[in-house]
């Protein structure tokens, strides 16, 4: 059960019954809460940028300051985020930590077990991994973390409505297919990449 602040206007796509949300919660259009996460803003907020999705046993909380997730982001299974600030279109890998003040630009992916310690500054485009969580490469992953929060955003849909086997669906395959391309090309265009 929902025991946030959430404007009704601006809830999420799905939230799993399980999911237990805390304080001062902000989900913007398109979120989608999955199994067990649990959420606390009791002093500061929590605010989940548009098409996010919070999957499985992931906790969010806050610390001296706000925990900001930007848009089209994929908080995989297991991850704690405790008062940091994630861009947009990142991915954080399985059972990864992001602590307090942390900061992770735009298009990162973060690698599964990285442990991104207080007040870290992580670059747009980087790859992490480690603990402590370090650069290890550098590249645009804007296509690839959409294209996951965009899949997220469908089966929180599917979801909804009683369909837990959107995925296996050929159409959404296609979809998916068709995003890929279009993202490509949305890349190309914007950065001449």
């Amino acid at each position: 059960m929902q025991r946030s602040n959430v404007p009704a206007s601006k809830g999420p796509v799905w939230q799993a019954d399980s999911a237990e949300l805390y304080g001062d919660i902000r989900l913007h259009e398109g979120v989608s809460v999955w199994p067990k996460v649990v959420m606390r803003a009791e002093s500061d907020y929590i605010d989940i940028g548009a098409f996010t999705n919070i999957q499985d046993f992931t906790m969010i909380h806050i610390a001296d300051c706000p925990t900001t997730i930007g848009a089209y982001c994929s908080i995989t299974h297991h991850c704690t985020i405790h008062g940091a600030t994630i861009g947009d279109n990142c991915l954080i890998g399985i059972n990864a930590t992001i602590m307090d003040r942390a900061v992770i630009g735009d298009n990162c992916i973060i690698a599964g077990h990285t442990i991104v310690t207080e007040d870290t500054v992580i670059p747009a485009n980087s790859i992490v991994a480690g603990a402590p969580g370090k650069v290890k490469a550098t590249r645009n992953n804007f296509v690839a973390n959409r294209l996951n929060a965009l899949a997220y955003f469908d089966n929180g849909e599917a979801y909804a409505l009683g369909n837990y086997r959107v995925w296996a669906d050929p159409e959404q395959q296609a979809k998916m297919a068709q995003r890929k391309i279009d993202l490509e090309a949305l890349l190309k265009n914007t950065h001449g990449n």
